[in-house]
């Protein structure tokens, strides 16, 4: 590692167990777009559901073009241990080499790689919804490509996990741990309307200390129970405290909790249990030096994404856990997405504006005033 720098994560995605995917002998290029910029990087592959070890033939990373290309200048290809070639264990994650690439803030990446054996969906494929455009080949190698030929596009991220940057020593990062609403269910595909998103760009144009950003939200996801992959409580070690550079985390969890998707008696929680699951992953990033901020959960009367998910029994619950939230102490601060985004005439529910329709997700403004409620001094 080059003296006075240090690796940070300027891009992540959650692992979770991606749903009716398969590959045989294919190419994939997964765009990324990054939060700080860098001259040095490298890229994180996972195998987090895989069955079985995976094997990548090839690797490669680049500026992206438009579409499925790159800038021909910007390829380089990525080695791991020196090799061309890896394979990544059952659970496991991979790390490349550095490569070094003149990579300014807010740069859409390409990363792609080849799979040259038979990924079924039995293997248990490791991915997530984008939210973006993303390519899959016709079978073969075209990893070197500049322009990949396309099989079908998808709009998820597979087995890519996240790239970092070899940054100044002073460079943060911060993990945006959260569900669909920091996942951005519903909204724009290649918009880029993640609150995350938002915060990376305000980062970026203030200037001053340089804060990487990394997208942890899972859709579904909850604080106490599996739901699409592992709890916020049972990922907190490996999506928070493991990654590269993290001096800060934004925590917005616990609606999903509250909705109990498959209505399970065992799974309909109290704010007490909830709370109690918000105190553990404060006390575990204080352990670790890491400043944590807690978001308020925002309103969902009525939503029509999940008929009769809300009542006014989990609403109170809700009211709860906000006020714990707000007056509890267990958080550095508090990021008031409730209030900022609520309609003041009528505080169970979003303002129309914020509301993509359905009650539960905002719209793409809402998403992008989620990321300005922020206070960017909470960064210095």
């Amino acid at each position: 590692m080059t003296s006075g720098k240090h690796w940070v994560g300027t891009w992540a995605t959650a692992p979770a167990p991606a749903e009716g995917a398969s590959f045989a002998n294919q190419t994939l290029r997964m765009n990324a777009r990054v939060s700080i910029g860098g001259d040095a990087l490298r890229v994180r592959l996972s195998n987090a559901y895989g069955v079985r070890p995976l094997t990548i033939g090839a690797a490669h990373i680049g500026l992206r073009a438009t579409g499925p290309a790159v800038l021909p200048d910007s390829d380089r290809a990525l080695t791991f241990g020196g090799e061309p070639s890896a394979t990544i264990a059952a659970g496991a994650l991979l790390l490349s080499d550095p490569v070094e690439l003149q990579v300014p803030p807010l740069a859409d990446i390409a990363i792609t790689f080849f799979l040259p054996g038979d990924v079924p969906a039995s293997f248990g494929i490791t991915g997530r919804y984008a939210r973006q455009t993303n390519y899959v080949s016709p079978p073969g190698d075209f990893s070197a490509e500049a322009v990949m030929p396309v099989g079908r596009i998808t709009d998820d991220w597979y087995f890519v996990n996240g790239i970092d940057v070899l940054a100044p020593e002073g460079t943060g990062g911060v993990v945006a741990l959260g569900d669909s609403l920091t996942d951005a269910n519903i909204s724009t595909h290649d918009a880029f309307c993640r609150w995350p998103d938002q915060l990376a760009r305000r980062l970026a144009a203030r200037g001053g200390r340089a804060i990487g950003v990394m997208n942890q939200g899972l859709g579904g996801n909850r604080i106490l129970h599996d739901i699409r992959g592992d709890s916020g409580l049972r990922r907190f070690d490996r999506d928070v405290l493991a990654q590269p550079g993290v001096t800060h985390v934004i925590v917005v969890l616990g609606t999903n909790d509250l909705r109990n998707r498959w209505a399970k008696p065992e799974e309909e929680v109290t704010a007490e249990q909830m709370i109690a699951g918000l105190k553990q992953m404060a006390l575990r990033a204080h352990a670790r030096g890491i400043r944590i901020f807690g978001g308020t959960l925002m309103p969902f009367e009525n939503e029509t994404f999940l008929v009769g998910a809300w009542n006014p029994a989990r609403e109170a619950v809700r009211q709860a856990v906000n006020a714990w939230i707000r007056d509890g102490g267990a958080f550095d601060a508090v990021i008031d997405f409730d209030k900022g985004v609520r309609d003041p005439e009528h505080p169970t529910r979003m303002l129309p504006v914020y509301d993509c329709g359905d009650h539960l997700h905002p719209s793409d403004t809402g998403y992008n005033r989620m990321g300005d409620i922020i206070d960017l001094a909470l960064f210095d």
